[in-house]
């Protein structure tokens, strides 16, 4: 039987420090002045989509993805399974670990979020994913888009259309709302996508221990 490999509160933030120039928001503001609610942007691999905050892990496993698990042995060498889609995991807990394969290349890291009551990992919902497409060829990257548009298409030029709302510069573009994090990297030889990440905010603890 499969061991419990996602470790609670160990999770990569690797855009968190890009982010942090972005804006906090205000105390008290008048209706009138409120933003606009943040959008949901859709994740597609070969079609089957993915809803960060919304998407569970048995959604995947029941649309035919790849999805595995990862741990780190005592002599520092990794170990990686499929998913066990009935391994229990504890309640309000946020997990890293997991992976979606596009092919032995291409992957997304994600990592998952329960609520209120114990669940099956199957049950679990996707709070964040993050793509490395730097070593992927055109036509795995076409496998994957992002809001509709390929990420073989993507380029930093394309992301500033799509996005106009977003922050950053000519290698980086990005956005920090109240509900998602959203952070996108591009080539400097040709200012293509390299890597995305999509996160759903929660409410976690990061100082606590399993």
């Amino acid at each position: 039987m499969m061991k419990r490999v996602l470790k609670t509160g160990m999770i990569l933030l690797a855009a968190a420090a890009l982010l942090s120039g972005c804006s906090g928001r205000s105390g008290k503001e008048e209706t009138t002045s409120a933003e606009p609610a943040q959008v949901l942007y859709p994740v597609a691999i070969d079609g089957k989509e993915i809803l960060v905050g919304e998407t569970t892990v048995q959604t995947l496993l029941d649309q035919g993805m790849n999805v595995t698990v990862s741990e780190m042995t005592e002599d520092k060498q990794i170990n990686q399974y499929e998913i066990d889609p009935e391994a229990e995991l504890e309640p309000n807990a946020y997990y890293t670990g997991g992976s979606i394969w596009v092919t032995d290349s291409i992957f997304a890291h994600i990592s998952l979020v329960t609520d209120e009551k114990a669940i099956r990992m199957g049950d679990a919902v996707i709070a964040r994913l993050e793509f490395s497409l730097v070593s992927g060829e055109e036509s795995e990257l076409k496998r994957i888009t992002f809001n509709g548009v390929p990420a073989s298409e993507m380029s930093r030029e394309k992301a500033g259309e799509m996005f106009p709302d977003f922050t950053g510069d000519d290698y980086m573009w990005l956005q920090k709302g109240e509900d998602y994090e959203y952070f996108m990297s591009f080539d400097p030889t040709d200012l293509m996508l390299s890597s995305f990440s999509l996160e759903k905010e929660y409410d976690v603890d990061w100082s606590s221990e399993e």
